[in-house]
């Protein structure tokens, strides 16, 4: 039986429609403010390329393509059609199906499964649209018909500067060099989307396995079997819906927290090595940033975070920048890059504890 993906449930045009519907406008704004951060974020988002590239020596030659500006629902409606180019539409070609009336009662629930889905998809992409500074999408179409395109949310930026008390044209350096990195990462290699996406895709896909399987798995991990691959899963919300996967689907899961340990790290890691010269404030940034990563939550915001797992990805950030700080201060930017090489030279979950066993097996 053919395995059923996790995207075939979901209508993301509904899921886009409702997010739009519910997102919180971005901080009051004159015309002037917004028209300028745009102008700005495009043209340090051309020139952060530069910088990227000559601090890691990656993607020269590679062509650059202009960034674009978003607001958060352009931003929302972006991220539904890159979710439905990963994950697949809610619509696929119809089978040829009996036309009895048991069969159109089950065609009708699929369907209002489908709308369930895509209202849940876009309660969630209303609470991210307000959280997103930036990201580079490499499953996205861009109006050039080239694959990856990087977007700026532009009110989000606005609003953080803001609220840190931070020096406009600073920050909007900072935040490019970050989201400019991956593109780069993207643009040095030829595996990394495809690797993303074959992960992405054994996520998705239903276990064939049974009830009782599941339940032993559980079983076995909430006893830490030191045994067990349960063992070795993520702590809290993570953990808990690590529990329910397949070993594929487990797999899978800790391969992309790696590869996204690895992709946040380095490029927290290049923002900060481009230095004063390029931001004068940085130093000033990165404490009040950490600082604000740091800061308590509102009760509803910290059990949000902790759902979509955004404190995990913090955790990604610091422990992912740690290793790449700690490789480069030992054997240097260029022999770090052998990271870049394939799937087999990404590091492992022991590797970001302990640098130099990375160095030696990749040496």
């Amino acid at each position: 039986m053919e395995a059923t993906r996790v995207g075939d449930r979901v209508d993301w045009g509904l899921a886009a429609a409702t997010g739009r519907r519910l997102s919180r406008p971005g901080p009051p704004t004159t015309a002037y403010t917004r028209d300028r951060a745009a102008e700005q974020l495009l043209e340090f988002a051309a020139a952060a390329e530069t910088h990227v590239r000559d601090v890691t020596g990656l993607a020269f030659g590679a062509p650059t393509r202009p960034a674009r500006v978003v607001d958060r629902p352009e931003w929302i409606s972006a991220a539904a059609a890159s979710m439905e180019t990963m994950l697949g539409s809610a619509d696929p070609a119809p089978a040829k199906r009996p036309s009895g009336v048991l069969d159109r009662v089950s065609a009708l629930g699929t369907k209002v499964g489908e709308g369930a889905a895509g209202v849940q998809a876009g309660l969630l992409l209303a609470f991210l649209s307000g959280a997103i500074l930036g990201q580079f999408d490499p499953f996205a179409r861009a109006a050039d018909e080239q694959e990856g395109e990087l977007l700026l949310v532009a009110p989000n930026v606005i609003g953080v500067e803001r609220a840190l008390d931070l020096v406009p044209s600073d920050f909007r350096m900072w935040v490019c060099l970050h989201e400019v990195t991956h593109r780069v990462q993207f643009a040095a290699t030829g595996w990394l989307a495809g690797y993303m996406k074959e992960n992405v895709d054994a996520l998705t896909a239903s276990a064939p396995e049974s009830t009782a399987e599941v339940l032993e798995r559980i079983v076995a991990g909430l006893r830490h079997d030191p045994d067990d691959d349960a063992a070795r899963r993520q702590p809290g919300m993570l953990g808990a819906l690590q529990l329910l996967q397949g070993p594929e689907q487990f797999a899978a899961t800790s391969n992309l927290l790696m590869l996204g340990t690895l992709l946040e790290g380095h490029a927290d890691h290049v923002m900060d090595a481009v230095g004063p010269s390029v931001v004068p404030t940085v130093a000033e940034i990165r404490t009040a940033f950490d600082r604000r990563r740091e800061r308590p939550q509102n009760p509803v915001r910290r059990v949000l975070r902790a759902l979509l797992g955004m404190d995990a990805k913090i955790a990604q950030y610091v422990r992912g920048k740690a290793f790449v700080d700690a490789v480069v201060s030992e054997v240097g930017m260029e022999r770090f890059n052998r990271v870049w090489t394939s799937p087999e030279t990404l590091p492992r979950p022991a590797d970001l504890d302990d640098p130099s066993a990375w160095i030696a097996r990749t040496a």
